[in-house]
């Protein structure tokens, strides 16, 4: 989709982000349009150079941004910044609680200057008694009830991807664009926040619910008793595994007709779903005996052809083959700052019958950098000079 298409075509975003959450919030932004400027340290944001499970993040929250190196530390690092959060529509931030204000680049301070910005803040806890404790999204998970619900009984277990700061900065970004609605209708800019802690919550607010309506706490999953009798991972001949459901009684007698079940089908212990999940203590273990025979993929054909819910055991590397992802365009082509060539997954939506995609790459360390401070003013006398004390990085 070209660019003056997007929603968000004409806005300019300055992040002062690293790691997730920030990151996320700009992103979306960026995909969807906005001009996004990563204010970045002399040295290059931390997020470039984690290793493990932190290696991916730079490059998947990163895209269609702009990069500037300044040292805020050093006075005209700290000038240019806010030569360009006097062109901006939207700050955001996600460090400490604190750092903005130490500073001068908070809220209070910035909105003198312009009325008008918007000022995304991504922290671990909304303001309350928790918010000066520091949080990641593990800690938020344990603390918030999606570990206890996502592991065994007495085993908690952090969700399998950053769920909550990917979530708190998709958050962040909708609070800046319905900040920018109301903007269109009073001319002033406001402060939006967003918190990982509160997301979490967000997250499990079913179960909390749950336990509302009925009473009864809810079980952490792998100990639920399912709402379907046919719910579940099998493990079949070839050592494969599939995930197969059965959620209606049409299906069961589909599931039943398919695989030559004619007895489980007549038995009237089995007649309706509340009975199969009565029935799910005996069911499943022979459920499972008389599927042992057949492989994962003979399983996939059955219930693809007949319409019912299964679904390959997929490694996250094996996404990238993905027949779906593939034949849709939900992967582009990314060039990493090292210069190897991937792909990578986009927005999980479509406007106007198009994914909103890659329109550059993530950016070096400065990438942008002088082209960002002259467009800001600065001469190319004044640009060499702030280069050649340190203030700003040139990027290659």
């Amino acid at each position: 989709m070209p660019e003056k298409e997007l929603p968000y075509a004409g806005i300019r975003v300055v992040e002062f982000t690293h790691m997730v959450m920030g990151p996320t919030c700009g992103m979306v932004l960026a995909d969807l349009g906005a001009e996004v400027i990563k204010v970045e340290p002399i040295a290059g944001d931390n997020t470039r150079r984690l290793l493990g499970s932190g290696a991916g993040f730079f490059a998947m929250f990163n895209r269609n941004k702009k990069s500037i190196a300044l040292d805020l530390q050093k006075p005209e690092g700290k000038e240019a910044a806010l030569r360009l959060i006097a062109t901006a529509d939207i700050v955001s931030e996600n460090f400490k609680p604190g750092t903005m204000k130490k500073l001068g680049l908070d809220y209070a301070t910035l909105s003198r200057l312009n009325p008008r910005l918007i000022y995304v803040s991504h922290k671990g806890f909304l303001p309350g008694p928790y918010d000066h404790r520091t949080a990641l999204d593990e800690v938020v998970q344990m603390m918030g009830g999606l570990a206890y619900m996502t592991g065994r009984p007495g085993d908690p277990l952090r969700a399998g991807t950053s769920v909550n700061d990917i979530m708190g900065g998709m958050f962040g970004a909708i609070g800046a664009m319905a900040a920018l609605a109301q903007r269109e209708k009073t001319g002033h800019g406001q402060e939006v926040q967003s918190a990982l802690f509160e997301n979490n919550v967000f997250l499990v607010a079913q179960h909390m619910m749950q336990f509302a309506v009925t009473g009864k706490a809810a079980d952490p999953m792998p100990a639920r008793i399912s709402a379907w009798g046919i719910y579940d991972v099998f493990t079949v001949n070839d050592g494969g595994q599939i995930f197969l459901a059965v959620v209606s009684d049409t299906q069961w007698a589909i599931f039943c007709d398919a695989l030559a079940l004619a007895d489980l089908k007549a038995d009237p212990r089995l007649a309706t779903n509340n009975d199969r999940v009565r029935a799910r203590e005996w069911l499943m273990p022979l459920l499972r005996a008389r599927l042992a025979g057949h492989t994962a993929a003979q399983l996939s054909a059955v219930f693809e052809r007949h319409g019912l819910p299964f679904a390959p055991i997929t490694r996250p590397q094996d996404l990238f083959d993905d027949p779906h992802l593939n034949g849709t365009g939900g992967l582009a082509p990314l060039t990493l700052p090292d210069g190897r060539e991937t792909r990578v997954p986009l927005l999980p939506l479509m406007l106007g019958g198009e994914r909103p995609g890659v329109r550059s790459h993530p950016p070096a360390i400065g990438q942008h950098t002088t082209a960002l401070l002259r467009d800001a003013g600065y001469t190319d006398a004044q640009i060499e000079m702030m280069i050649s004390m340190q203030s700003v990085l040139q990027g290659s």
